[in-house]
C-alpha cells in the first residue's frame, strides 16, 4: 500500500504520456522497415517498443542483416517528422504545478537520450525532472524494471511512494516488477486482462491522468484505488 500522509513521487513515460507522439513514431518504424517487405500493424509496433530503435527494429525485422539500413530511414524519418510532435493538452500545466508544489519527479523513457534531450530542450521542460532516464543508459530496457529501481535509489524514495505513469503495457510490467504502482493511459488500445490486474489503475486519455494526479498527489491524497 501507499505510504498515508506522504505527498507521492511521480515518474513519468515521455511518448504517450507527455508527448503526442505515438502516431509519428509507429509510422516511423512502419516506414523504416517497409522497404525489406515487412509490414507490421500499429499495435504490433507498439508491442515491441521500450528501447532503443535498433532493438525494436531488430523485433520487427526478425533478424540483424537489414537493422541499420533500416535505422538510417528510421532517423531520415523522425528528422523530418519531428516537428510535428507537440505535448498533449494539459501536460505543461501539470508539470509547472508539480514544480511549483516541490513533488519529486523523474522520466523514464525508452528513447535514446539524444532525442530524449531535444524534447526537453524543445519545450523547456529539462527543470521538471530532478531525473532523466533513457532507453541507452542501461544495457536493460523496458519490462526489465532496472531503470525504475535506479531512479527510486537516486532519489531515495521507497517502491510504495512513488507513482509510475505510462501508456505501454511493458510500463506496467516494469512498475509491477519493481513493486510500483502504474496509472495506466491507453490511448483508445486494447489491453490484456493481465496488464490490468497487474496496473494499480487504468484511464482512456492522458489528459484523465493529469486530472487524477492533480487531484491526488498535489492535494496530498494518495489514495490510487481503481474506482
Amino acid at each position: 500500500m501507499l505510504t498515508p500522509q506522504k505527498k507521492l513521487g511521480i515518474v513519468f513515460d515521455l511518448d504517450g504520456t507527455l508527448i503526442n507522439s505515438m502516431p509519428m513514431v509507429v509510422a516511423a518504424f512502419r516506414y523504416a522497415v517497409r522497404a525489406f517487405g515487412v509490414n507490421p500493424s500499429g499495435d504490433e509496433v507498439v508491442a515491441r517498443l521500450g528501447g532503443p530503435p535498433d532493438v525494436c527494429l531488430r523485433n520487427l525485422l526478425g533478424e540483424d542483416r537489414n537493422v541499420p539500413e533500416a535505422l538510417d530511414r528510421l532517423i531520415d524519418y523522425n528528422e523530418e517528422h519531428q516537428k510535428d510532435v507537440e505535448p498533449f493538452g494539459g501536460a505543461e500545466e501539470l508539470l509547472g504545478r508539480l514544480l511549483r508544489s516541490k513533488t519529486q519527479v523523474a522520466l523514464w523513457t525508452g528513447r535514446d537520450r539524444e532525442t530524449t534531450s531535444e524534447i526537453l530542450t524543445a519545450n523547456s521542460w529539462w527543470k521538471h525532472f530532478q531525473l532523466v532516464v533513457c532507453g541507452d543508459d542501461f544495457g536493460t530496457h523496458k519490462p526489465d524494471p532496472e531503470g525504475l529501481t535506479h531512479i527510486l535509489e537516486e532519489l531515495s524514495l521507497g517502491s510504495s511512494e512513488v507513482l509510475f505513469v505510462g501508456d505501454a503495457d511493458v510500463d506496467v510490467l516494469a512498475g509491477y516488477a519493481a513493486g510500483v504502482s502504474t496509472l495506466l493511459i491507453r490511448n483508445g488500445r486494447s489491453v490484456s486482462d493481465h496488464i490490468k490486474g497487474i496496473s494499480r489503475e487504468w484511464v482512456e486519455t492522458p489528459q484523465q491522468a493529469y486530472d487524477i494526479l492533480a487531484a491526488r498527489v498535489l492535494t496530498e491524497t494518495p489514495s490510487l484505488r481503481h474506482e
